[in-house]
C-alpha cells in the first residue's frame, strides 16, 4: 500500500493546497440535522465502522468490517445505529444479509486491489424510514472535484461522529482515490461527500490510510458500478450472508464473532486497513 501510496502522491498528485480543516464533533442533535443516515456499523461487542444509509434498508460500508481473514461474520452479529450520538441513534436495526463485493480478499497484497474492491452493502432487518434518517445518493467523483467532505466515527472519537467539512483529492488511479482527509481506525466505510449540490452525495468511502510526516491520507474508490453490483447480488442471493446461518447462500461458512475477541492488531475495536 505505502509503495501505492507514493505513486499516487509523485505521479498523481493534484495541484494546489491540502484543504484539510479541523475536526467537528457533532454531539448536538441540531449538528446532525441532515446527516442522521451517517451511523455505527457495530460487529459484535468489540468492534465498530462507519456506514451510511443509501435506501432506508441499505447500509453501505468497507467489506473488511464484514469479512476477515478467516471468512465472513454472520450478519446476526451486526448492528446499524443510525445517527448515533453519545448511546442515543436517530434510529436503529439488526442486519438480516451482508454482502461484500465478490472480487474483495482481505489478503490480497496488492493494496491498490484490496482498496478498490474494499465495499459491502448491509440489508437491515427493519428499514429506517426517510422522514427519520434520509439516505444519500451514490454518485461519481466529478474530474474536477478537489473538495470533499467526511463524516466519520474512530478511535478516540467513537461516541459521537465528527464532520470534516473539507479535505482535498489529492489522486487517482483507476478506481482508487487518495484523499487528505484525517480519518482513522473505525473511520473504515464512512462517507466521502461532494457537498457542491443542494443535497451531498457519496462519491467514496473510506477503506484505509496512514500519516505521512503528520499529514493524512487516506484511501478510497470510486461507487457506483461497484455497489450496483452489490445491489444485484442482494436480488439474487449470490454470495449473500444470511443472520443466523450457519453458511452462506453459496455455501460458505459465515461465523460468529467470539465475545471478548478483538477486531484488529490496534486492540481498539475499531475497523481499518493499515497499510
Amino acid at each position: 500500500m505505502r509503495a501505492f501510496a507514493g505513486y499516487v502522491l509523485t505521479a498523481l498528485l493534484l495541484s494546489g493546497p491540502c484543504l484539510g480543516q479541523d475536526l467537528k464533533r457533532l454531539s448536538l442533535r441540531q449538528d446532525l440535522l441532515g446527516l442522521e443516515a451517517v451511523g455505527r456499523v457495530e460487529v459484535g461487542e468489540n468492534g465498530y465502522c462507519t456506514g451510511t444509509l443509501i435506501a432506508p434498508d441499505l447500509v453501505l460500508t468497507a467489506a473488511h468490517c464484514i469479512v476477515d481473514d478467516d471468512g465472513p461474520f454472520d450478519p446476526a452479529v451486526l448492528r446499524f445505529r443510525a445517527g448515533l450520538r453519545d448511546g442515543r441513534s436517530v434510529a436503529e436495526s439488526a442486519v438480516a444479509r451482508s454482502v461484500a463485493d465478490a472480487s474483495y480478499d482481505p489478503q490480497e497484497t496488492d493494496g491498490a486491489a484490496r482498496v478498490s474492491a474494499d465495499l459491502a452493502l448491509l440489508e437491515l432487518a427493519e428499514p429506517i424510514p426517510a422522514a427519520t434518517a434520509a439516505p444519500f445518493r451514490v454518485a461519481h467523483l466529478n474530474g474536477s472535484l478537489r473538495s470533499v467532505g467526511v463524516v466519520s466515527f474512530a478511535r478516540g472519537r467513537d461516541a459521537a461522529p465528527s464532520r470534516q467539512a473539507e479535505c482535498g483529492v489529492i489522486g487517482r488511479r483507476d478506481r482508487l482515490i487518495a484523499f487528505d482527509c484525517d480519518v482513522d481506525f473505525g473511520s473504515s466505510g464512512a462517507p466521502v461527500f461532494d457537498r457542491s449540490g443542494n443535497r451531498p452525495v457519496i462519491v467514496s468511502i473510506i477503506s484505509g490510510g496512514y500519516r505521512d510526516e503528520g499529514k493524512p491520507i487516506s484511501f478510497g474508490m470510486t461507487l457506483p458500478g461497484a455497489v450496483d453490483r452489490l445491489r444485484q447480488a442482494l436480488r439474487t442471493g449470490r454470495g449473500v450472508n444470511v443472520a443466523g446461518t450457519s453458511t452462506t447462500a453459496d455455501g460458505f461458512a459465515a461465523r460468529r464473532i467470539v465475545p471478548g475477541g478483538g477486531t484488529n492488531s490496534a486492540g481498539s475495536g475499531a475497523r481499518f486497513i493499515r497499510p
